[in-house]
């Protein structure tokens, strides 16, 4: 008998009473202990298991933020097969957003107290690493108390190929205009096998796990995402949790994971939607399984509100924010809405019983609404 559990947990957790035991004791999982949640136990109980360490963490807190998206083009390089938002010059379709325009986007905006500024586009074959460097100069100027978070790994790599720059010359150029911190975008699944369906021509899973690493020596936080739902295994998708897991073991830099559910119209890959079941046992297998990275996130923008309200039982204590406008997801057939306000967000966490935390993009706790 394990002295750790309950009788009522004993009858849970029969035949992997070992496996809720670490849990419950704080151990970290493995690789096998992994892909046994997602294969062989209940969404109830992985969820119960989920939601004993996020309370651990972030006890009855739900967070949001007051936050601007802006994604300055959509015209890529690459054709990766689930992406809709991608496309070629001179497509219908097809923009590129002048330091004019993005100006008068912050600018529409500025009588909301936003506390993030969140900046992700195409490869676009055409812009110079100039124009990067002077979009973070117009937004620190325009919200200097603002924190930006712009280009993921693939965009730096990018970066780095048209100025003929190293890593850290594109990063130091960045940090001195005024960039924070990353989003976490780009690493999709790191399995070779999917990544060959998914985006050949993205840089590799190595890649971005290098350049993610550089960011954070040079005092850059950062997010981690993956993608899921499309043509991967219960191994790949643990695999992909394992490597962001000792990723953060070495650096510490990760501040939030977020799993992001495939969404299937208007792209050449042709999936399928995932199921809320599906989405909830994400949720809480990247709980369990990342010990290290204190946030998890429910991105109500691809998991829509009512499912991103329950994934905050299953291990999720972030919901993202009012986002303002968005576009990757909606492209793809997200059919949420393209923004909310502080007020329907916190609605949505105070009804799934948690208080609501309006934060910034470090977890700084700005209020709590009790």
């Amino acid at each position: 008998m394990i002295q750790a559990l309950t009788a009522e947990q004993e009858i849970i957790f029969k035949g992997y009473e070992s496996l809720a035991e670490k849990v419950l004791t704080g151990q970290r999982l493995f690789f096998e202990e992994g892909v046994s949640l997602f294969r062989n136990i209940s969404l109830p109980a992985v969820g119960y298991l989920a939601n004993i360490r996020r309370e651990a963490v972030s006890n009855h807190k739900a967070y949001y933020i007051r936050n601007q998206v802006i994604n300055y083009s959509n015209i890529c390089i690459n054709r990766c097969s689930f992406c809709a938002f991608h496309r070629k010059r001179d497509t219908n379709g097809a923009y590129t957003l002048t330091l004019a325009d993005i100006e008068k986007k912050v600018r529409d905006h500025l009588h909301e107290p936003i506390s993030e500024i969140h900046v992700v586009g195409g490869l676009h074959p055409d812009l110079p690493f100039s124009y990067y460097v002077d979009m973070v100069r117009l937004l620190k100027s325009l919200r200097p108390q603002a924190v930006l978070k712009m280009y993921d790994a693939v965009e730096i790599d990018y970066f780095s190929r048209i100025s003929g720059k190293s890593v850290e010359r594109v990063l130091e150029d960045l940090m001195e205009a005024g960039l924070q911190a990353l989003p976490g975008g780009g690493a999709e699944l790191f399995a070779p096998r999917v990544r060959k369906i998914l985006c050949p021509e993205k840089i590799s899973a190595e890649r971005w796990l290098n350049i993610t690493k550089i960011a954070h020596r040079m005092g850059l936080k950062s997010n981690a995402t993956m993608l899921y739902g499309h043509v991967e295994t219960p191994e790949e998708r643990v695999d992909h949790m394992v490597r962001i897991r000792e990723l953060q073991d070495e650096t510490g830099g990760i501040l939030n994971f977020i799993p992001l559910p495939y969404q299937p119209l208007n792209n050449a890959l042709k999936g399928k939607r995932t199921f809320a079941g599906d989405d909830l046992k994400v949720q809480a297998v990247s709980r369990l399984m990342l010990d290290n990275i204190p946030h998890v996130k429910a991105f109500w923008i691809y998991l829509t509100p009512p499912v991103a309200q329950i994934a905050l039982n299953f291990g999720a204590d972030d919901i993202d924010g009012t986002v303002i406008e968005e576009h990757v997801a909606h492209e793809a057939g997200a059919e949420t809405r393209s923004a909310m306000t502080v007020n329907e967000l916190k609605k949505l966490i105070r009804s799934a019983g948690y208080t609501p935390v309006e934060r910034d993009t470090f977890f700084r706790e700005i209020r709590e609404d009790r």
